[in-house]
């Protein structure tokens, strides 16, 4: 196993989006992840293989070894830390934004500048944190880890910080997004050992990935 290079993908947007850069190296995923119960993939190489695991897990099998590479959102990479991962490239797909967004008729503007604190639901705590801090809001953070919708329409929070591609589940339980502050996209991360230990096979592929980036 350790001649197999190993890629750690979540199924998904970045798996489909991560498919095309694939074949610009040469390398097709042989079943459909959809469709199998297997969380490794055989490819069309016999020395490459593709692992599924939750997108939150992504940059811990690659930090820890159990990845020698892998493709995770910038706002996964944030909230892990990113200790010990190295990464090249911006592969500018999975694109979404971090936003903050309310109930419908909840006065925002009035709520973060007359200084009181302000509850806001989030799985994306350090960003949150963060995102409050340089503004100078006081906020009282609740984690949650999905339906976070549900969070300002019961009463739980005031606002809640989550990724938002096109606003149609927002709009769909009353919400509106009324401060966008942090693009996202997905990343290439690999482990620094295996950059050194399988530096000649994993340079070609991080090389093919580069040029097959979208272009803006």
């Amino acid at each position: 196993m350790s001649d197999m290079i190993t890629l750690a993908l979540s199924k998904g947007r970045i798996f489909e989006e991560t498919l095309p850069l694939l074949a610009a190296a040469g390398i097709e995923v042989l079943e459909d992840p959809e469709k199998s119960r297997k969380l490794i993939l055989p490819t069309n190489r016999a020395d490459v293989q593709v692992v599924l695991v939750r997108a939150t897990d992504v940059p811990t099998y690659v930090e820890h070894g159990g990845a020698d590479l892998g493709v995770a959102g910038k706002d996964v990479l944030i909230e892990h830390g990113g200790e010990g991962l190295y990464q090249p490239l911006d592969l500018k797909i999975a694109r979404c934004r971090m936003s903050v967004a309310v109930r419908e008729g909840f006065d925002y503007e009035a709520a973060v500048r007359q200084g009181s604190r302000i509850r806001v639901a989030t799985k994306y705590t350090t960003i949150a944190r963060q995102h409050f801090a340089d503004k100078g809001v006081h906020v009282d953070l609740i984690k949650l880890y999905g339906s976070m919708e549900l969070a300002p329409l019961t009463g739980l929070a005031d606002a809640i910080v989550d990724l938002v591609s096109t606003g149609k589940t927002l709009k769909a339980n009353q919400l509106v997004e009324v401060e966008p502050f942090m693009e996202i996209s997905s990343r290439l991360v690999v482990n620094q050992a295996a950059l050194k230990l399988k530096r000649d096979r994993l340079r070609p592929l991080i090389d093919a990935f580069a040029a097959a980036i979208p272009k803006d």
